[in-house]
């Protein structure tokens, strides 16, 4: 029986990728010399080919070290300059101002915790950037009712690992066994939290089933699923 639910925070409960998309632009202007279109510079800072974040959520990388290569990346495909120390700190304070100014909740989180709060279901998050700032984020985005329970500095290192779910569990008090894990990554939210051995649920938000997932994964696209999901 599930007991608990267990949130990924950015595109799950947080548009991050419409934050992102609003902060990129910003610095597009200011810093690009050719004109990408929002969509396009946004999938290329998201797809991050040279795999910066999560080596970052590997311990290998430090945030802004990991935030800096994949600027100077940005630059290099669109004819921008080339940021040492000095200029990825301006550079950085532009795109954090707009990136916190976009944050807004996905209009079904708020429902869907407040069908789990009817329930009685407790409710946690588990994220792969920084405790202190995601707590931030889910203040400014009215979802402070979800406690943060582990960030990516809490062990040094994020999901997959499969310590990171069972200290979640822990902090929740329930077992892994009587949690829900949902996310919007498919390998490193719920096939990860399956093999920890909690329900995995892929918040597939694109609608892309075609990727295909495994049995002991639940596929849903959109929270307002989730009460079903939780009681399979």
């Amino acid at each position: 029986m599930i007991r608990a639910v267990l949130f990924d925070v950015d595109d799950t409960l947080v548009d991050t990728r419409g934050a992102f998309r609003y902060a990129l632009t910003s610095v597009a202007a200011a810093y690009l010399n050719a004109a990408p279109s929002a969509d396009e510079i946004t999938l290329t800072w998201r797809t991050d080919a040279g795999g910066h974040y999560r080596a970052h959520t590997r311990g290998e990388l430090s945030h802004r070290e990991q935030r800096k290569r994949r600027a100077n990346e940005l630059h290099a495909i669109y004819g921008g300059p080339e940021l040492d120390d000095d200029a990825y700190d301006a550079w950085n304070r532009d795109f954090e101002q707009a990136f916190q100014d976009g944050w807004r909740a996905h209009p079904d989180a708020v429902p869907c915790l407040d069908a789990l709060e009817a329930a009685g279901t407790a409710v946690g998050a588990l994220s792969n950037a920084a405790f202190a700032y995601q707590e931030q984020k889910l203040a400014a985005c009215g979802l402070s009712r979800v406690p943060m329970l582990v960030g990516v500095d809490t062990l040094g290192f994020g999901k997959p690992d499969p310590r990171v779910f069972a200290l979640g569990a822990e902090r929740l008090g329930f077992a892994p066994e009587e949690i829900a894990y949902v996310g919007d990554e498919l390998d490193i939210d719920a096939v990860a939290a399956a093999q920890a051995g909690m329900r995995g649920i892929w918040l597939d938000r694109t609608g892309d089933g075609s990727v295909g997932h495994p049995a002991d994964v639940i596929r849903v696209t959109s929270l307002t699923d989730l009460a079903a999901a939780t009681t399979i």
